[in-house]
């Protein structure tokens, strides 16, 4: 890890770890290219997830968004450290969500091979202005791997046309998925 620290300290971000990046409060734009340099070349699993949180900042947007939905596609294998940085990458796809790379992002959502490591990318889709993302949400209803967080987007949207399958939800098994359904309805009416 001490190359990358090394490269962050010659930016002016003398840190002792990439978490301490993160929580320095400060909006670390010049460091930003740096991570994203090193995502390619993280020496670990724990050192990539490092980086890819950094990243998880909207400041990253224009420099990460596109690097983060490669690395989504690429990531191999099933264990539990790669399901861990999968999701971790979902998560940043979320915060850093773009509409100029909607079918990019509405692939990775759609696409079952990547398990629940869509579970935020599917929350991203409660941040588009393109109609078609709520009618991918709907759909996505009917994927138990995504569907509460299918629900919770489309709370965010407030479409008309969700109604019934929103309704459909309300006696879905998990109470936390019922509870974001009769959220999304009280928001219609």
């Amino acid at each position: 890890m001490s190359g990358i620290l090394e490269d962050l300290t010659a930016a002016g971000y003398p840190v002792e770890s990439i978490s301490d990046l993160r929580e320095s409060r400060t909006r670390y734009r010049a460091a930003v290219p740096i991570l994203v340099r090193w995502l390619k070349r993280a020496n670990s699993t724990f050192e990539e997830e490092q980086i890819v949180r950094a990243l998880s900042v909207p400041w990253a947007k224009d420099e990460a968004l596109g690097p983060l939905i490669d690395r989504f596609r690429a990531l191999s294998g099933d264990d539990p450290q790669t399901r861990l940085l999968r999701w971790a990458i979902g998560n940043a796809l979320e915060v850093l969500w773009d509409d100029s790379r909607f079918d990019d992002l509405a692939e990775l959502a759609q696409d079952p091979s990547f398990g629940k490591a869509r579970e935020m990318v599917v929350l991203g889709l409660g941040r588009s202005r393109k109609s078609e993302a709520g009618k991918l949400l709907i759909k996505l209803l009917r994927d138990p791997v995504v569907s509460g967080h299918a629900v919770k987007a489309l709370g965010k949207l407030r479409l008309a046309d969700a109604r019934p399958g929103l309704e459909s939800m309300l006696s879905d098994e998990r109470a936390w998925v019922r509870k974001e359904a009769r959220r999304a309805l009280l928001k219609l009416d």
